[in-house]
């Protein structure tokens, strides 16, 4: 009875643990977060489960952006109707492709579910207990007006990787911020009248409809340069302007006519969506590492509202009753784990004694900024192992407190923050949440695990492969097509790792919108080869030996 009574206490403490948000914590060598609250096993496994329903499902009922559900299904029935007709002259030809429900998700770049057979870490759950129809992301809320369409984190933070969808890890073709972009632009100009006759939407409904309206005058948004990127920074800095400034960023109309000036509305910004298997080993968040302090799914909610128009003390309000769903879904984003090689390509493509000279190179090279991977061929018993365990890594070392160093990369993304950070500080909600936002100069160098699903590299995508990422950067490529991870064969270079580039690029993948040219503002793949340089400015590797470092990473 003692040692039952003593062991219902340690659970119970493990489940009172109150993660360290602040700008002080530390993480001890080989320690990470992955399991935030300290449950058990079984109790993570559950919140977890209920976390990335979340995910898929977006939980703010109270977000400003809402379109009908019912009223749209029936809208794409209704092929030949005057609204049709009217929205396609809107909207042009970019968006003609978009004529149904399946036809928007997959313009969207969205992913379909797993089916029920898939283990591990590729089970991802359905939100009703049955495979939907629709693709993760899409989020189908039930709201007071009726059944609202929206999208959740699940749209830039899931991908295909060959067939398979990998939870946490970043859409390469999302286009997310080109909805708002097209929302803006043509969701004002429906007629409420032809919107309710030819989609039999209710009264209700169209109050809907009416409120996304309002509410996208307060939404500033601006296109990405290119497919795979993400603008949040412009359409949160955007929106602010088209607020007031007092502690809720209250509506104006005026503003939201005339918003005041932000350098955002011209100076590029964009950057890639980031993993969610390396929150475990960080303490501080977002790619330019200016999170400094709170938890960043408190940071998430906040961002995607605010460019979504909601009202902040809605948010709050929301925020405050449901702190089960945000412990939830931040529980879920930090227990993440990353889709390994052996995943996907058989363990006999990676050369054991390559990887293992290939380590101490990145060992001599790398450590000191992406940390240290401890590999199953170093553990006493490594001759027992097979060789797929053999090459996992058994313990990431990464920094006590994550650094930001500036490598010489792009730095639009971390002079953005710039444009807005005051703002959000200076929120009542911010507040409370105890985040606060740093501007910085330079950007995380990330851990490394899951690095050969992660191309194209950088913050900003500009580099395809990692054998381009080892290539002086006058050298490196200069333009390719950002493209998605279907076809193993065809889209992805496996020896390289990464986009294949130059005459390999498939004729089918060759699309105006996924053409990726490094010489544009903000796309810079620039920086990021002094570790590849002895200190006489001379080249530390050979061709031979960057190849193994690769194998090395592919381990990762």
């Amino acid at each position: 009875m003692k040692i039952l009574i003593t062991f219902l206490m340690a659970i119970t403490c493990m489940a009172q643990i109150t993660p360290d948000w602040s700008r002080d914590v530390t993480l001890g060598p080989g320690e990470n977060r992955a399991n935030i609250y300290g449950l058990s096993k079984a109790e993570l496994e559950e919140i977890k489960n209920e976390g990335y329903k979340h995910a898929l499902v977006y939980p703010v009922t109270v977000s400003g952006l809402f379109i009908p559900y019912d009223p749209m299904v029936n809208f794409f029935k209704s092929q030949n109707s005057d609204l049709m007709k009217f929205i396609l002259k809107l909207v042009g030809q970019e968006y003609a492709d978009i004529t149904s429900e399946e036809g928007l998700y997959q313009w969207l770049g969205l992913n379909k579910y797993n089916d029920e057979n898939a283990t591990g870490i590729y089970r991802i759950p359905y939100p009703n207990g049955e495979k939907p129809d629709y693709y993760m992301g899409a989020s189908i809320v039930d709201t007071k007006w009726g059944k609202g369409l929206t999208f959740s984190c699940a749209t830039c933070h899931s991908a295909n990787l060959f067939g398979t969808t990998v939870m946490g890890l970043t859409n390469k073709t999302v286009k997310a911020n080109r909805l708002f972009h097209m929302a803006k632009k043509f969701v004002p100009l429906i007629p409420n009248k032809m919107f309710q006759r030819v989609t039999g939407a209710t009264d209700e409904e169209v109050e809907m409809m009416k409120r996304t309206k309002k509410n996208l005058k307060a939404v500033g948004v601006t296109n990405p340069q290119v497919l795979g990127l993400d603008t949040s920074l412009p359409q949160v800095a955007l929106s602010l302007a088209r607020r007031n400034t007092d502690e809720y960023a209250t509506k104006n109309p005026f503003f939201e006519v005339f918003p005041r000036a932000n350098e955002l509305e011209t100076k590029i910004s964009d950057s890639k969506p980031a993993v969610w298997w390396n929150l475990k080993y960080k303490t501080r968040w977002l790619s330019d590492g200016s999170i400094v302090a709170g938890n960043p799914i408190f940071t998430n909610f906040l961002w995607n509202d605010l460019g979504r128009g909601t009202d902040l003390k809605e948010l709050e309000k929301w925020m405050q009753e449901n702190q089960k769903t945000v412990k939830q879904l931040t529980a879920a984003a930090f227990a993440t784990e990353a889709p390994l090689w052996t995943d996907f390509f058989d363990v006999s493509t990676i050369d054991i004694n390559a990887a293992k000279r290939g380590e101490v190179h990145f060992n001599n090279s790398c450590k000191k900024c992406h940390g240290v991977y401890e590999k199953g061929w170093s553990l006493s018993n490594a001759n027992e192992l097979p060789s797929i365990e053999v090459i996992k890594t058994v313990k990431v070392i990464y920094h006590d407190k994550t650094p930001v160093k500036n490598v010489g990369t792009d730095p639009g993304r971390y002079e953005g923050t710039k444009a807005f950070a005051s703002s959000l500080n200076e929120l009542k909600i911010s507040k409370w949440m105890k985040t606060v936002v740093e501007p910085q100069e330079g950007y995380v160098p990330p851990p490394l695990v899951g690095i050969w699903s992660r191309y194209p590299y950088l913050h900003n995508n500009a580099i395809p492969t990692l054998c381009d990422l080892m290539t002086p950067p006058e050298k490196r490529t200069k333009t390719f097509y950002q493209i998605p991870a279907e076809r193993k064969d065809q889209d992805f270079d496996s020896e390289c790792v990464g986009f294949p580039v130059g005459k390999n690029i498939p004729d089918d993948r060759k699309k105006k919108e996924a053409f990726f040219d490094t010489r544009k503002e903000g796309l810079s793949n620039k920086g990021h080869y002094k570790m590849f340089l002895t200190e006489d400015g001379q080249e530390k590797f050979s061709a031979s030996e960057k190849k193994d470092l690769l194998m090395y990473l592919k381990t990762l």
